[in-house]
């Protein structure tokens, strides 16, 4: 069994990242040996992966669209983790850790955009529904520019279950939804091991998986529209934390100090009880 990987970036990441058992890379025939290309052959060659250069056609057959850039890549299944595996790396972590659960997300898009987002942020972790939901496809790797490839992600037969779990280990768990019950993120002091949890496109986060949240945050609109896209909320929020726990453990130069006094920094190692939501 294997799968049809296409496109520079989801193909190089792939070999990059190595994780996955490798069988055929595929070249077009007259495909312009850039860098990048180079870099690919390169890879393929590390990793013990045969090569051929075929008609173009012939690789858009292979991959079933002409939206193939020239490369195409036959790997074994995508490497989920186990859920103890992104509980260690959270561990580890401390009070920096920052996972992403994902609610029944549908789109390839959705999910590629806020894989991208969760692996350039540094995420310890991501959770996936079994059920009803996208999984690891080729159309999602390619859509995270291969940046899944690097990511331990993990799928879940039970979020609710899961997300208990995660707060047994002291992670506060927020869930992204426009609600009254929500604060805005900008108002969340995120300096904790957290886990947002994004829900889907049509319906946002199911009721069982809201009720399990310690709390729930939005984005502020001035706008005539009412939401965000799940993948554009979602990234906002992942950078939000991201620079709390890069900025915040830091440690700080006299201006910095002078400057942020009147803002909480927590320099102990433990992270302060979260704010009444």
């Amino acid at each position: 069994m294997h799968e049809t990987l296409c496109g520079r970036n989801a193909v190089c990441e792939s070999l990059r990242a190595g994780r996955r058992t490798f069988h055929r890379l595929v070249l077009a025939e007259g495909l312009r040996r850039d860098a990048q290309v180079r870099e690919v052959l390169a890879l393929a060659r590390e990793r013990g992966c045969p090569v051929e250069t075929l008609p173009r056609g012939e690789l858009s057959r292979l991959a079933g669209s002409r939206e193939h850039q020239g490369v195409l890549l036959e790997a074994g299944p995508y490497p989920y983790v186990e859920l103890d595996e992104i509980l260690a790396a959270a561990r580890a972590a401390g009070p920096r850790a920052r996972l992403l659960l994902l609610d029944r997300l549908q789109d390839p898009q959705n999910v590629g955009t806020l894989l991208r987002t969760a692996e350039a942020v540094g995420v310890q972790g991501v959770l996936l529904p079994e059920h009803e939901a996208a999984a690891i496809t080729p159309a999602v790797v390619r859509a995270s520019a291969g940046a899944c490839e690097h990511l331990r992600i993990a799928r879940v037969d039970n979020l609710v279950r899961a997300m208990a779990r995660l707060q047994e280990t002291g992670i506060w768990v927020l869930g992204l939804e426009k609600s009254p019950q929500a604060v805005l993120y900008t108002e969340v002091d995120w300096v904790r091991p957290v886990a947002v949890v994004v829900g889907s496109e049509g319906t946002g986060l199911r009721r069982l998986v809201r009720e399990r949240c310690d709390g729930l945050v939005a984005l502020p609109m001035a706008g005539r529209v009412t939401s965000l896209n799940a993948a554009v909320a979602g990234s906002v929020v992942l950078y939000e934390i991201w620079h709390w726990h890069v900025g915040r453990f830091a440690k700080p130069t006299s201006k910095e100090k002078t400057d942020e006094s009147d803002r909480p920094v927590c320099r102990t190692g433990d992270p302060p009880p979260p704010p009444d939501l």
